[in-house]
Protein backbone atom coordinates (compact mmCIF):
# COMPACT_ATOMS: atom_id res chain seq x y z
CA UNK A 1 0.00 0.00 0.00
CA UNK A 2 1.01 3.47 -0.67
CA UNK A 3 1.72 5.50 2.73
CA UNK A 4 3.03 8.80 3.79
CA UNK A 5 5.87 7.34 5.66
CA UNK A 6 8.81 9.29 8.13
CA UNK A 7 11.42 7.83 9.88
CA UNK A 8 12.74 10.86 11.80
CA UNK A 9 11.40 14.05 13.32
CA UNK A 10 11.76 17.59 11.77
CA UNK A 11 10.32 20.06 8.99
CA UNK A 12 7.49 18.52 6.67
CA UNK A 13 9.82 17.70 3.95
CA UNK A 14 10.72 14.40 6.68
CA UNK A 15 7.27 13.04 5.20
CA UNK A 16 7.24 11.04 1.72
CA UNK A 17 4.97 8.56 -0.26
CA UNK A 18 6.50 4.98 -0.08
CA UNK A 19 4.99 1.20 -0.09
CA UNK A 20 4.41 0.01 3.13
CA UNK A 21 2.83 -3.33 4.22
CA UNK A 22 -1.04 -3.67 4.91
CA UNK A 23 -2.06 -4.24 8.36
CA UNK A 24 -2.53 -7.39 9.55
CA UNK A 25 -5.71 -7.31 11.75
CA UNK A 26 -6.49 -9.63 15.00
CA UNK A 27 -9.79 -11.13 15.76
CA UNK A 28 -11.25 -7.83 17.07
CA UNK A 29 -10.22 -5.37 14.59
CA UNK A 30 -11.15 -3.67 11.20
CA UNK A 31 -9.22 -3.17 8.27
CA UNK A 32 -10.28 0.29 7.03
CA UNK A 33 -9.51 1.19 3.40
CA UNK A 34 -8.96 5.06 4.13
CA UNK A 35 -10.36 7.27 1.77
CA UNK A 36 -9.46 10.82 3.55
CA UNK A 37 -7.40 11.33 6.28
CA UNK A 38 -6.77 15.28 7.34
CA UNK A 39 -3.58 17.24 8.54
CA UNK A 40 -4.07 19.53 11.82
CA UNK A 41 -2.15 20.80 14.45
CA UNK A 42 -1.90 17.46 16.31
CA UNK A 43 -0.14 15.98 13.03
CA UNK A 44 2.40 18.80 12.90
CA UNK A 45 3.20 18.61 16.24
CA UNK A 46 3.34 14.48 16.20
CA UNK A 47 5.91 15.48 13.37
CA UNK A 48 7.89 18.20 14.37
CA UNK A 49 7.95 16.32 18.22
CA UNK A 50 7.29 19.87 19.42
CA UNK A 51 7.15 20.89 22.30
CA UNK A 52 10.10 18.34 23.01
CA UNK A 53 7.76 16.20 25.61
CA UNK A 54 6.00 14.59 22.73
CA UNK A 55 8.32 12.44 22.42
CA UNK A 56 8.20 10.51 25.61
CA UNK A 57 5.29 9.36 23.53
CA UNK A 58 6.06 8.57 20.23
CA UNK A 59 9.73 7.92 20.57
CA UNK A 60 12.48 10.08 22.24
CA UNK A 61 15.37 10.03 19.21
CA UNK A 62 13.11 8.21 16.20
CA UNK A 63 9.35 8.16 16.10
CA UNK A 64 8.51 4.49 16.48
CA UNK A 65 5.36 4.78 14.42
CA UNK A 66 6.17 5.27 10.87
CA UNK A 67 2.70 6.92 9.54
CA UNK A 68 0.96 9.71 11.19
CA UNK A 69 -2.13 10.43 10.82
CA UNK A 70 -5.08 10.41 13.34
CA UNK A 71 -8.69 10.93 11.66
CA UNK A 72 -10.29 8.81 8.91
CA UNK A 73 -12.93 7.31 6.39
CA UNK A 74 -13.23 4.96 4.42
CA UNK A 75 -14.92 1.23 3.86
CA UNK A 76 -14.49 -1.59 5.60
CA UNK A 77 -12.45 -4.35 3.70
CA UNK A 78 -12.04 -6.96 6.22
CA UNK A 79 -13.34 -8.08 9.59
CA UNK A 80 -11.68 -9.73 12.24
CA UNK A 81 -13.62 -13.30 13.28
CA UNK A 82 -15.00 -12.19 16.57
CA UNK A 83 -16.27 -8.77 15.11
CA UNK A 84 -19.96 -8.37 15.28
CA UNK A 85 -21.02 -4.69 14.81
CA UNK A 86 -19.40 -4.16 11.99
CA UNK A 87 -19.35 -5.66 8.61
CA UNK A 88 -17.35 -5.70 5.29
CA UNK A 89 -18.21 -2.63 2.98
CA UNK A 90 -19.50 -0.49 6.09
CA UNK A 91 -18.42 2.98 5.23
CA UNK A 92 -16.89 4.59 8.93
CA UNK A 93 -14.89 7.14 10.11
CA UNK A 94 -13.08 7.52 13.41
CA UNK A 95 -9.81 8.26 15.14
CA UNK A 96 -6.17 6.76 16.02
CA UNK A 97 -4.33 9.03 17.87
CA UNK A 98 -1.33 7.04 19.89
CA UNK A 99 -1.17 4.06 17.16
CA UNK A 100 -1.90 6.72 13.97
CA UNK A 101 -1.52 5.34 10.45
CA UNK A 102 -4.40 6.95 8.80
CA UNK A 103 -2.22 8.51 6.01
CA UNK A 104 -1.72 5.38 4.26
CA UNK A 105 -4.05 3.22 2.04
CA UNK A 106 -5.27 1.29 4.45
CA UNK A 107 -5.18 0.79 8.34
CA UNK A 108 -6.15 -1.23 11.00
CA UNK A 109 -8.50 -0.72 14.43
CA UNK A 110 -10.19 -2.04 16.88
CA UNK A 111 -14.14 -2.70 16.39
CA UNK A 112 -14.75 -0.89 19.70
CA UNK A 113 -12.31 2.16 20.10
CA UNK A 114 -13.33 5.09 18.30
CA UNK A 115 -14.51 4.16 14.98
CA UNK A 116 -19.07 4.79 13.98
CA UNK A 117 -20.81 4.57 10.64
CA UNK A 118 -20.50 7.49 8.08
CA UNK A 119 -24.56 8.44 7.89
CA UNK A 120 -26.20 8.33 4.63
CA UNK A 121 -25.79 10.61 2.27
CA UNK A 122 -22.17 11.99 3.82
CA UNK A 123 -19.16 11.63 1.90
CA UNK A 124 -15.83 10.39 3.34
CA UNK A 125 -14.43 13.82 2.83
CA UNK A 126 -17.29 15.25 5.23
CA UNK A 127 -16.88 12.73 7.47
CA UNK A 128 -12.96 12.33 8.01
CA UNK A 129 -12.61 16.12 9.58
CA UNK A 130 -15.38 15.19 12.53
CA UNK A 131 -13.30 13.73 14.90
CA UNK A 132 -10.87 15.21 16.30
CA UNK A 133 -11.25 19.62 16.24
CA UNK A 134 -15.20 18.15 17.50
CA UNK A 135 -13.87 16.03 20.66
CA UNK A 136 -11.45 19.40 21.91
CA UNK A 137 -14.35 21.59 21.48
CA UNK A 138 -17.01 19.94 23.18
CA UNK A 139 -14.96 18.90 25.86
CA UNK A 140 -13.61 22.55 26.27
CA UNK A 141 -17.52 23.24 26.73
CA UNK A 142 -18.16 20.40 28.95
CA UNK A 143 -16.05 21.40 31.02
CA UNK A 144 -17.14 25.42 31.08
CA UNK A 145 -20.47 24.05 31.48
CA UNK A 146 -21.73 25.80 28.35
CA UNK A 147 -25.34 25.10 28.30
CA UNK A 148 -29.08 27.14 27.56
CA UNK A 149 -28.54 31.19 27.83
CA UNK A 150 -24.67 31.12 28.37
CA UNK A 151 -22.80 33.56 27.01
CA UNK A 152 -20.00 32.20 25.26
CA UNK A 153 -17.08 34.01 23.28
CA UNK A 154 -15.09 31.78 20.66
CA UNK A 155 -11.51 33.21 19.98
CA UNK A 156 -9.79 31.83 17.37
CA UNK A 157 -13.34 30.78 15.35
CA UNK A 158 -12.28 30.04 11.94
CA UNK A 159 -9.99 27.10 12.78
CA UNK A 160 -10.96 22.95 12.79
CA UNK A 161 -11.49 23.30 16.98
CA UNK A 162 -13.31 27.34 16.56
CA UNK A 163 -15.55 26.00 14.08
CA UNK A 164 -16.88 23.04 15.67
CA UNK A 165 -16.86 25.15 19.15
CA UNK A 166 -19.21 28.04 17.68
CA UNK A 167 -21.74 25.52 15.90
CA UNK A 168 -21.14 23.21 19.26
CA UNK A 169 -22.12 26.07 21.26
CA UNK A 170 -25.54 27.32 19.16
CA UNK A 171 -26.67 23.49 19.74
CA UNK A 172 -26.42 23.67 23.42
CA UNK A 173 -28.34 27.47 23.51
CA UNK A 174 -25.88 29.65 24.01
CA UNK A 175 -25.50 33.20 22.98
CA UNK A 176 -21.97 32.85 21.04
CA UNK A 177 -19.47 36.19 19.67
CA UNK A 178 -17.11 34.49 17.41
CA UNK A 179 -13.55 36.39 17.01
CA UNK A 180 -11.33 35.32 14.16
CA UNK A 181 -9.63 37.38 10.87
CA UNK A 182 -11.23 38.97 8.24
CA UNK A 183 -10.54 36.05 5.93
CA UNK A 184 -12.47 33.64 8.18
CA UNK A 185 -15.30 36.19 8.88
CA UNK A 186 -17.68 34.67 6.43
CA UNK A 187 -16.85 31.22 6.93
CA UNK A 188 -17.47 31.71 10.99
CA UNK A 189 -20.60 33.70 9.81
CA UNK A 190 -22.32 30.90 8.13
CA UNK A 191 -22.16 28.53 11.02
CA UNK A 192 -24.74 30.82 12.77
CA UNK A 193 -23.03 32.38 16.09
CA UNK A 194 -25.13 35.46 17.72
CA UNK A 195 -22.10 37.78 16.47
CA UNK A 196 -18.95 37.46 14.79
CA UNK A 197 -15.70 40.29 15.30
CA UNK A 198 -12.83 41.13 13.12
CA UNK A 199 -10.31 41.24 15.46
CA UNK A 200 -8.36 42.70 12.83
CA UNK A 201 -10.58 45.82 12.68
CA UNK A 202 -12.03 45.97 16.49
CA UNK A 203 -10.45 45.22 19.20
CA UNK A 204 -12.66 42.13 20.96
CA UNK A 205 -11.84 42.80 24.54
CA UNK A 206 -13.09 46.35 24.34
CA UNK A 207 -16.86 47.01 24.72
CA UNK A 208 -20.26 46.45 26.83
CA UNK A 209 -20.49 43.13 26.24
CA UNK A 210 -18.89 40.36 29.14
CA UNK A 211 -19.12 37.02 28.44
CA UNK A 212 -19.76 33.55 31.07
CA UNK A 213 -17.28 31.65 29.01
CA UNK A 214 -14.53 32.84 26.94
CA UNK A 215 -13.44 29.87 24.51
CA UNK A 216 -9.76 30.44 23.36
CA UNK A 217 -9.89 27.32 20.57
CA UNK A 218 -6.35 29.12 19.23
CA UNK A 219 -4.30 28.30 23.00
CA UNK A 220 -2.19 30.79 22.58
CA UNK A 221 -4.86 33.97 24.00
CA UNK A 222 -4.04 35.44 27.58
CA UNK A 223 -6.10 35.00 30.22
CA UNK A 224 -5.28 38.80 31.81
CA UNK A 225 -6.11 40.13 28.76
CA UNK A 226 -9.63 39.34 28.74
CA UNK A 227 -10.06 40.40 32.19
CA UNK A 228 -12.50 43.00 31.54
CA UNK A 229 -14.67 41.12 29.34
CA UNK A 230 -15.22 39.01 31.85
CA UNK A 231 -18.19 38.68 34.05
CA UNK A 232 -18.00 37.90 37.82
CA UNK A 233 -18.05 34.00 37.39
CA UNK A 234 -16.85 33.73 33.88
CA UNK A 235 -14.93 30.36 33.13
CA UNK A 236 -11.57 30.73 30.63
CA UNK A 237 -10.92 27.87 28.99
CA UNK A 238 -8.19 26.80 26.27
CA UNK A 239 -6.83 23.61 23.87
CA UNK A 240 -3.42 24.93 24.55
CA UNK A 241 -1.22 26.05 26.91
CA UNK A 242 -1.13 29.99 26.27
CA UNK A 243 1.36 31.95 26.28
CA UNK A 244 4.46 31.33 28.84
CA UNK A 245 2.98 27.95 29.52
CA UNK A 246 0.46 30.08 31.35
CA UNK A 247 -2.50 27.72 31.29
CA UNK A 248 -0.85 24.83 32.44
CA UNK A 249 -0.01 27.08 35.89
CA UNK A 250 -3.48 29.38 36.62
CA UNK A 251 -5.91 26.24 36.67
CA UNK A 252 -4.43 25.79 40.21
CA UNK A 253 -3.81 29.60 41.04
CA UNK A 254 -7.63 30.52 40.42
CA UNK A 255 -9.36 27.07 41.73
CA UNK A 256 -10.90 29.36 44.68
CA UNK A 257 -11.10 32.57 42.35
CA UNK A 258 -14.62 33.74 40.78
CA UNK A 259 -12.99 33.76 37.30
CA UNK A 260 -11.41 30.89 36.86
CA UNK A 261 -9.08 29.03 34.44
CA UNK A 262 -10.08 25.47 33.35
CA UNK A 263 -7.69 23.53 30.72
CA UNK A 264 -7.66 19.64 30.38
CA UNK A 265 -6.89 17.31 27.59
CA UNK A 266 -9.81 16.05 25.29
CA UNK A 267 -12.03 13.17 26.35
CA UNK A 268 -12.19 10.65 23.78
CA UNK A 269 -15.17 8.70 23.83
CA UNK A 270 -16.81 6.51 21.71
CA UNK A 271 -20.39 7.66 22.44
CA UNK A 272 -19.36 10.89 21.17
CA UNK A 273 -18.06 9.91 18.55
CA UNK A 274 -21.71 8.27 17.47
CA UNK A 275 -23.08 12.03 18.98
CA UNK A 276 -21.08 13.61 16.13
CA UNK A 277 -22.21 11.00 13.49
CA UNK A 278 -26.04 11.93 14.53
CA UNK A 279 -25.74 15.56 14.04
CA UNK A 280 -23.43 15.62 10.87
CA UNK A 281 -26.50 13.39 9.21
CA UNK A 282 -28.98 15.95 10.63
CA UNK A 283 -26.72 18.95 9.08
CA UNK A 284 -26.73 20.16 12.81
CA UNK A 285 -22.97 19.99 12.76
CA UNK A 286 -20.64 20.22 9.72
CA UNK A 287 -16.47 20.64 9.52
CA UNK A 288 -15.73 23.22 7.00
CA UNK A 289 -13.10 22.38 4.98
CA UNK A 290 -10.72 24.50 3.69
CA UNK A 291 -8.32 22.81 0.92
CA UNK A 292 -7.87 19.13 -0.26
CA UNK A 293 -4.50 17.67 -1.20
CA UNK A 294 -3.82 14.41 -2.76
CA UNK A 295 -2.03 12.02 -0.71
CA UNK A 296 1.24 12.69 -2.80
CA UNK A 297 1.12 16.19 -1.88
CA UNK A 298 0.60 15.66 2.00
CA UNK A 299 4.22 17.86 2.49
CA UNK A 300 2.60 20.95 0.76
CA UNK A 301 -0.67 19.94 3.44
CA UNK A 302 1.79 20.64 5.92
CA UNK A 303 3.21 23.26 5.22
CA UNK A 304 -0.03 24.95 4.29
CA UNK A 305 -1.32 23.87 8.18
CA UNK A 306 1.80 25.30 9.28
CA UNK A 307 1.60 28.66 7.88
CA UNK A 308 -1.39 29.91 10.04
CA UNK A 309 -3.26 30.61 6.67
CA UNK A 310 -5.94 27.48 7.07
CA UNK A 311 -10.13 28.15 7.66
CA UNK A 312 -11.70 25.52 9.12
CA UNK A 313 -10.39 21.68 7.96
CA UNK A 314 -7.62 20.18 5.79
CA UNK A 315 -8.23 16.86 4.22
CA UNK A 316 -6.31 14.57 2.63
CA UNK A 317 -7.98 12.23 -0.42
CA UNK A 318 -6.18 9.05 -0.10
CA UNK A 319 -8.36 6.74 -1.97
CA UNK A 320 -10.43 8.77 -4.68
CA UNK A 321 -14.19 7.74 -5.16
CA UNK A 322 -13.41 6.10 -8.45
CA UNK A 323 -10.28 3.95 -7.22
CA UNK A 324 -12.49 1.79 -4.89
CA UNK A 325 -11.17 -1.77 -4.94
CA UNK A 326 -13.88 -4.85 -5.14
CA UNK A 327 -11.36 -7.26 -3.25
CA UNK A 328 -9.29 -7.09 0.10
CA UNK A 329 -5.53 -6.23 -0.08
CA UNK A 330 -3.28 -9.46 -0.04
Amino acid sequence: MRAAVHERYGQPDVVSIRDAPVPIIGPVELLVEVHASTVNRTDCHYRAASPFPMRFLTGLVRPKPKIWGCEFAGRIVAVGDAVSNFMVDDRVFGYVEGRFGAHAEYLAIRADRLVTTIPEGCSYVDAAPMTEATHYAKSSLDLANVTSGTDVLVYGASGGIGTAAVQLARIAGANVTAVCATDGVELVASLGPDRVIDYTVRDFTVGAERYDVIFDAWGMLSFRRCARIMKPRCIFTSTGPGPHLQNAVLPFSTRFSRRRVMFRPPKFERATLDRFAELLASGELRAPIDRIFPLDHIVDAYRYVESGRKLGNVVIEVVAEDEVRSTTPE
